[in-house]
């Protein structure tokens, strides 16, 4: 079995029980339709499995992050959960939200921009270090073969 990546423990901590209490959190909360999206709720519910070593956690995350990575700037319907002016609240709430628009939008389609830029940025550190870790292990069998 691989050392793992990293370890949690210190003097009279349970580090299995947190484990399993997180586990439960996260199951319970799958259960619940917390995490809407499947890919989430299989990282979510495979991720301390997959700490221990595997060699595609880091692809599995990168693509999760970027399936994930843009912010919805769709409209939205506006709802309300009270009755009492409920019509009046919904109005006002679209008046607000018509004035806001524009500058969320701008606001939202920068952070697309950012978030786009970093996953791209990530991948490509991903990418460029996975060949090169690639190249080294052959030179090193290629050393080993001569000597």
């Amino acid at each position: 079995m691989s050392k793992p990546i990293f370890e949690i423990g210190a003097q009279g901590v349970d580090t299995a029980k947190i484990v399993a209490d997180i586990q439960a959190a996260v199951s319970k909360k799958i259960e619940d339709g917390v995490y809407a999206d499947a890919r989430i709720a299989r990282a979510e519910r495979t991720n301390l499995v997959n700490l221990r070593g595997e060699d595609q956690f880091l692809g599995f995350y990168l693509k999760c992050l970027h399936d994930a990575v843009f912010v919805d700037i769709s409209d939205f319907e506006i709802r309300e959960r009270r009755r009492y002016f409920a019509p009046m609240l919904i109005r006002l709430k679209k008046v607000i939200w018509g004035l806001l628009k524009f500058y969320t939008y701008r606001l939202w389609s920068q952070q697309n921009q950012i978030n786009g830029l970093i996953v791209t940025a990530t991948e490509g550190l991903d990418e460029k270090y996975t060949a090169k870790v690639k190249d080294l292990e052959a030179r090193i069998a290629k050393l080993e073969k001569e000597s």
